[in-house]
């Protein structure tokens, strides 16, 4: 399987990159935007990978196999920049990138329970392998509260039948456990399906977006990567975040405007970047991404 890093070159070019710099690859995925760097600019430029996904590593060395690099993987969540920069002895760096879509491979392939087309144990866990501490979709459907589980899918999904969606969970649960994802995605076609006849939106999509987001804590961790990263970064650097829906773009547009308000940051661009017509007929996922540019000053 092929992953098709979304505005590529758009991202890449935002950080305007030269021999000698250090980049954080935060997201680290597929490995696209790392593959990009390094074919553009080999070994003259250091690359940290970061990502809790094991597979990560795995996909981006075959990728760049055969090219010259100076490609660091490090096995954790963008969240923990500082640390991660901190442990390598890296006092700062000249670029971060971060793609926040969730890539191909997690959906088609990770068998963790990201996508209602395939019927998958309902972990949704960025981790290959989760610990018994880790939190997972399958925890909240079954033990939170209705009202909590209403109020995720309310505020992370924005799913307008988020009530109904969670009474008849917490009924359904009561009969037999929800496990995989079909037994969510049925739960959730007996709550609402009807509403969403018509629609081009499938009924679970907000659904699985909100308890994905919940069991990852991806809005704070995004909120952290910011205000960490940016204290990484070099005077003069820059920051190049991809967003795929209006809670994340939200915070990352707050966070610039915060930011050039305290004349800490320039912002590159006053409206995001969208994919061109082009791009969204050969990856139709990347039509509701939006990219943000800052640098420090």
């Amino acid at each position: 399987m092929t992953h098709i890093p979304v505005l590529k070159d758009e991202s890449i070019d935002g950080l305007f990159i030269k021999d000698g710099d250090i980049i954080v690859d935060g997201t680290l995925g597929g490995g696209g935007h790392t593959f990009e760097m390094i074919k553009r600019f080999g070994s003259k430029v250091k690359i940290i990978g970061l990502d809790l996904d094991l597979d990560a590593k795995d996909r981006t060395e075959k990728l760049i196999s055969g090219t010259p690099s100076d490609f660091i993987f490090v096995n954790y969540g963008f969240q923990d920049i500082d640390k991660v920069l901190k442990d390598l002895g890296i006092e700062k760096v000249d670029g971060i990138l971060l793609d926040l879509g969730i890539s191909s491979f997690q959906l088609e392939v990770a068998g963790r329970g990201f996508s209602f087309l395939k019927d998958e144990p309902l972990l949704m866990t960025m981790k290959k392998e989760p610990t018994d501490e880790d939190l997972t979709a399958k925890e909240i459907v079954n033990t939170w509260e209705e009202e909590s589980i209403a109020d995720i899918i309310y505020g992370f999904g924005e799913e307008r039948y988020s009530r109904k969606i969670a009474k008849w969970i917490v009924e359904s649960r009561k009969e037999k456990e929800i496990e995989t994802t079909f037994d969510l995605v049925k739960i959730i076609d007996e709550a609402v399906g009807r509403n969403y006849k018509g629609m081009r939106i499938h009924p679970s999509t907000r659904t699985f977006q909100a308890l994905r987001i919940a069991t990852n804590s991806e809005l704070s961790n995004l909120e952290q990567v910011i205000e960490k990263g940016f204290e990484c970064l070099k005077i003069g650097g820059h920051i190049s975040i991809i967003t795929f829906h209006s809670l994340e773009d939200r915070i990352v547009k707050r966070a610039y405007m915060n930011l050039k308000e305290n004349g800490k940051a320039r912002m590159i661009n006053k409206k995001p970047i969208i994919p061109t017509d082009d791009e969204i007929m050969n990856n139709p996922r990347s039509r509701s991404a939006k990219l943000r540019l800052l640098e420090k000053i």
